[in-house]
């Protein structure tokens, strides 16, 4: 399993989380809080927990989820692990289709969880393995994410997130079926069965996730992934994100980045597609 490297220290997701405990520790009272709140030197990022706001403005959805999450961590009254899709953000993982308004964390004690004050806390059997340190917080390795995930998203959502970490190298999917075999019991597993038997390595984007995803709900033929055209001198020419070589056919998935952002000068997006 391939873990990536951490991220530098000055990254806006590697933002401190200041407590209100702490603050007032530090010599500062509830009213001085409110009043660096509302000129834009802090934000509250959850109920009594606050970040530098020029760091947080830097963050997109899943960094915010992920500096809340930091934040939860810091609070809780036992040791918790960030996990399912909470857990996503320290791997720079996808969070398409997943619904980032409740932190995820599990207790490592296997003392019941709970759900209040958006936080939903899980219990469940740790394995050797399982839990690792990134960034200054313990947080699921990619293949019990994957499964995590699985059980509190859609297919489609879970197949993104098992496809990013297939295709990254940070989990196997013979690893992904043994670790599995060993949690099938979980609530909505058979959805994780699913999402299992779709997921494919060769898998490059968001975008060619969900396409997969669609190919395989409306019954259609399994394609060939990243399907090579070559000349007949044999040298590979082209790859095509998705073919049916016995039908002739080919399917490109391309987003918006392709036609709008990476467009060279005086280029339109119609050259782009006239090109291809």
């Amino acid at each position: 399993m391939m873990i990536p490297p951490p991220r530098p220290d000055d990254d806006p997701r590697n933002a401190p989380v200041y407590l209100r405990k702490t603050l007032l520790a530090q010599g500062l009272d509830d009213r001085t809080i409110r009043r660096l709140v509302a000129e834009g030197t802090l934000i509250k990022v959850r109920r009594g927990a606050y970040a530098d706001r020029p760091d947080h403005d830097l963050l997109d959805a899943a960094g915010r989820h992920g500096l809340r999450a930091r934040a939860v961590c810091q609070q809780a009254r036992t040791s918790v692990v960030l996990s399912h899709v909470s857990g996503l953000p320290e791997y720079d993982a996808p969070t398409w289709g997943l619904d980032l308004s409740e932190i995820h964390v599990t207790r490592p004690d296997g003392r019941a969880g709970r759900r209040e004050a958006g936080v939903q806390q899980h219990c469940g059997t740790l394995l050797e393995g399982d839990v690792v340190e990134r960034h200054g917080v313990l947080v699921m390795t990619p293949p019990r994410l994957v499964l995590e995930v699985t059980t509190v998203a859609t297919a489609e959502a879970g197949l993104v997130v098992a496809n990013h970490f297939l295709h990254c190298g940070m989990t196997t999917k013979e690893e992904l079926l043994e670790r599995y075999a060993l949690v099938e019991r979980w609530p909505y597993s058979l959805r994780t069965r699913l999402v299992l038997h779709r997921a494919d390595a060769r898998i490059e984007t968001v975008g060619e996730s969900r396409t997969l995803h669609l190919i395989a709900t409306a019954g259609l033929p399994a394609p060939e992934c990243q399907y090579p055209i070559r000349a007949a001198s044999g040298r590979v020419l082209y790859r095509v994100d998705f073919a049916w070589p016995e039908l002739g056919v080919f399917l490109e998935f391309d987003g918006r980045v392709k036609y709008e952002k990476l467009l060279g000068p005086g280029e339109r997006a119609s050259d782009v597609v006239l090109a291809e």
